[in-house]
């Protein structure tokens, strides 16, 4: 999908946030089931994350939607890849989504949105559940595996991933 000629391409941009803890068989992310979104429902996803806003960095939006989302601020955030995507002929458009990873903040996480949020769990990256939303679960298993590259790309001929 490309912009008609004459008119700039849009890229919508996101940020996501992944709490990390050590935990009993590893390291445990957090993880939010969506419901009553739209998209993607009833998919497991990163415990916070939305659309960076006009005049926002991602990483200004990354603190916002985790305090909006789960309650929860003060966040180390430490930047861990870009990912440029396309649907391949889906409604998405084009993103680019920009990952963090905390491993530190104020607040217990709870669901903030439960119209949009049916459950919030830790899960070992180990053993993530099913189904995660797609182009995330590439990012989580990148973080299990060690070899999240800081730029990856998915749906597009010759990606990344």
């Amino acid at each position: 999908m490309s912009a008609p000629p004459g008119e700039r391409h849009l890229l919508v941009p996101a940020a996501y946030v992944l709490l990390l803890r050590e935990g009993a068989d590893g390291p445990e992310v957090l993880l939010q089931l969506r419901r009553g979104t739209g998209f993607m429902d009833e998919h497991w996803a990163a415990g916070a994350a939305g659309h960076v806003e006009h005049g926002e960095t991602a990483y200004d939006a990354a603190r916002r939607e985790a305090a909006e989302e789960i309650g929860v601020d003060g966040l180390d955030l430490a930047f861990l890849t870009t990912v440029q995507r396309t649907g391949g002929g889906e409604p998405i458009g084009e993103r680019v989504d920009f990952f963090f990873t905390a491993r530190s903040w104020r607040g217990t996480p709870r669901v903030r949105e439960p119209q949009r949020c049916a459950a919030l769990r830790w899960f070992p990256l180990a053993a993530l559940p099913d189904p995660v939303v797609p182009h995330e679960r590439v990012v989580l298993e990148a973080i299990a595996s060690g070899t999240a590259p800081p730029y990856l790309t998915l749906g597009f001929e010759g990606s990344t991933a």
